[in-house]
């Protein structure tokens, strides 16, 4: 089968090729919507060193997966030169910052997306289908977890003003990102959270409750003893039935939508999908079309805003 490449391709530069970067980096070179023209990289060698130079350069836009603090200067920057934005989760340490990168693309016309990468998974598309469709009824209740049995392997992650914190911003953004996402963005009415650990926090727990009554309830962590790599999984519950998408066998990669009805399972879709380049690909084909400022990006702002409140004090 012949896939139908864009009519013009995008010169884009990567900021940062570490795992992440370089597989999104891969994933829009296979879609060939994209040239890659550009690395910067201080780690390796016949990169860049500077990103004010990698933004000087004749380009479309720029991928940033780099140290989180970095983020919001990167994007706005970039945005003010004219290029579109892929930022790497979180987009910012704090809502106020993720505010101020959204209100450059807004003024720049320019397109930015976050990747928030769980949101393109089929599972979780089919997921956010049966509640949207109303196939659940009336979602009153949500609960989800993302329980790592490693903690990152970059020292950066550990401290706190380069990081933002630990497995809350971390993970836990997936996760209110997925409860919001799914249920529509509505407000949140109040927060209670309780975080573990010295430092950045390695366990969390929080309780959003949203406009209209639904309860959210989460729970992420770094080096949880889960008997498997990872627990990722997002249930909602309504007046009609539940639904979840959840992962495979401890697997980061694999994941299945499944539909309840009292004691009756099910499944909705299953591995395989070849997700994790997904919205990288998407933004990509976006900028070689000529796309300008979304304004669905807001949207981070709102999962930025509920990360401030688990947080709390705490910062």
């Amino acid at each position: 089968m012949t896939v139908a490449q864009p009519a013009t391709r995008s010169r884009l530069c990567f900021a940062g090729v570490g795992w992440i970067g370089r597989n999104r980096l891969e994933a829009i070179e296979r879609s060939g919507a994209a040239e890659v023209a550009a690395i910067c990289d201080p780690a390796l060698d016949g990169c860049l060193d500077s990103f004010d130079e990698l933004v000087e350069l004749d380009l479309d836009g720029v991928v940033i997966a780099t140290p989180s603090a970095l983020h919001a200067e990167q994007a706005i920057a970039a945005l003010d030169r004219g290029l579109a934005v892929f930022c790497q989760k979180p987009l910012a340490l704090d809502a106020p910052a993720a505010r101020r990168v959204v209100d450059a693309a807004r003024a720049a016309d320019r397109l930015l997306m976050v990747d928030l990468s769980y949101r393109w998974t089929e599972a979780a598309r089919r997921a956010r289908d049966e509640v949207t469709g109303g196939g659940v009824g009336d979602v009153y209740a949500a609960e989800l977890a993302f329980h790592n049995a490693y903690g990152p392997d970059k020292p950066w992650f550990y401290d706190r003003d380069l990081s933002g914190g630990g497995c809350v911003i971390d993970l836990g953004v997936h996760l209110i990102d997925l409860a919001l996402w799914t249920l529509g963005f509505p407000a949140v009415r109040s927060v209670a959270s309780h975080l573990h650990g010295d430092g950045v926090e390695d366990y969390a727990s929080a309780e959003l409750v949203l406009e209209g009554g639904a309860v959210v309830r989460l729970a992420c962590s770094w080096r949880l003893h889960a008997g498997r790599d990872c627990v990722l999984e997002a249930s909602f519950y309504g007046t009609r039935g539940g639904v979840a998408f959840r992962n495979v066998g401890g697997s980061f990669y694999n994941f299945v939508a499944e539909r309840y009805e009292g004691t009756q399972t099910r499944v909705l879709t299953e591995p395989p999908d070849e997700w994790s380049g997904r919205a990288a690909v998407e933004w990509a084909r976006g900028v070689a079309a000529g796309e300008r400022f979304d304004a669905a990006v807001e949207e981070c702002i709102a999962v930025h805003d509920a990360i401030d409140r688990i947080y709390g004090e705490r910062r």
